[in-house]
This record gives C-alpha cells, sequence and structure tokens, in this order.
C-alpha cells in the first residue's frame, strides 16, 4: 500500500495528535465524482485531520462542488454516485479516526491482543486486566517512533502506510 498523506497535522507530535483526538480531533476523508457519460469516477480525498471543534466546510467543499458539478453526468452511476458522495459530504466525511489511531499503535507495538474495541495500553498505567486499563485515554502513542534519533532527521523501518508526522 502506497503511503496516504495526511493534511492539516504538519507539524504535530505524536503524542500532540493523541492529545487532541483525545479533545475530539478527527481524522476525515471526503469523497467526490467526476463523470464523463458512460464513465463514472469515485475517488476519496487525502486524509485530513480536524482539530476539536474544526469545521470541515473548508476541506469539503471543493470536493462537494467537484461532484455537484461534474459528478451527475454518468448514466447511471453518476447520478448514484455523486448523491453518496454529497450526502458522505454533507455528513461530514468518512471518519477514519480509529484506523489512524490503530495504524499509529501498531506501528509502535503496543497494542493490546483483542477484539478491535479493545483500549491500548498506556505507559505507567496499572493495566486492569482483559485489555482494560484505568485511563480515559483509549490509544497509546509514544512521543517517538522507535528506532529513530529525533536530532538526526533519519527515521527507522516504518510498516505504516500512513504519512503521521514525526
Amino acid at each position: 500500500m502506497a503511503d496516504v498523506s495526511i493534511k492539516n497535522a504538519e507539524g504535530l507530535s505524536i503524542d500532540q495528535i493523541r492529545d487532541l483526538v483525545d479533545q475530539g480531533g478527527r481524522f476525515v476523508m471526503y469523497k467526490y465524482v467526476i463523470s464523463i457519460l458512460i464513465m463514472t469516477f469515485q475517488r476519496q480525498s487525502d486524509i485530513i485531520f480536524l482539530r476539536p471543534g474544526e469545521s470541515g466546510v473548508k476541506h469539503h467543499i471543493g470536493y462537494t462542488l467537484c461532484s455537484l458539478f461534474l459528478g451527475w453526468w454518468g448514466i447511471p452511476w453518476g447520478i448514484i454516485y455523486t448523491i453518496g458522495a454529497l450526502y458522505t459530504n454533507m455528513t461530514g466525511g468518512k471518519d477514519v479516526t480509529f484506523e489512524i489511531m490503530d495504524s499509529i499503535a501498531a506501528r509502535y507495538g503496543n497494542r493490546v491482543e483483542g477484539n478491535a474495541n479493545t483500549p491500548y495500553n498506556i505507559p505507567g498505567q496499572q493495566n486492569t486486566g482483559a485489555g482494560q486499563n484505568n485511563s480515559s485515554n483509549p490509544y497509546n502513542i509514544p512521543g517517538q517512533i522507535p528506532g529513530t534519533n529525533p536530532n538526526s532527521g533519519q527515521s527507522g523501518t516504518s510498516t505504516s502506510p500512513y504519512n503521521i508526522p514525526k
């Protein structure tokens, strides 16, 4: 899988991202549709980080307008996909926060074994067993990538498909 760009998260450390997500920040993707008679193309935007309280309107308006003007023209899928894209964008986009935070946690090897709803271990917190912790913070994302030197500008080996700022 190719690296996926995350917009609006530039300059944030992993700890800052984790804190902002805990305060209500989220990662979203918006849809757009372009049609040319019998060909219809349905795509998604890059991942966009919305900070707590930030509206996604300024991020989705371009994708929404693109679909509104260019999406309808394909028969029959243009109309169908355009309605779906408009609905997705107007209801806040596709929320991919859990997937991004899960990928970050997996990248550092700190994920607690269990189902997808299992909270993450927090270093320094006492684990109460069965994947539960005493913290209200459901994520464990260290501030530094293992195997990296923050002063050298070089990164360690990563298997994450997301381009997460360090």
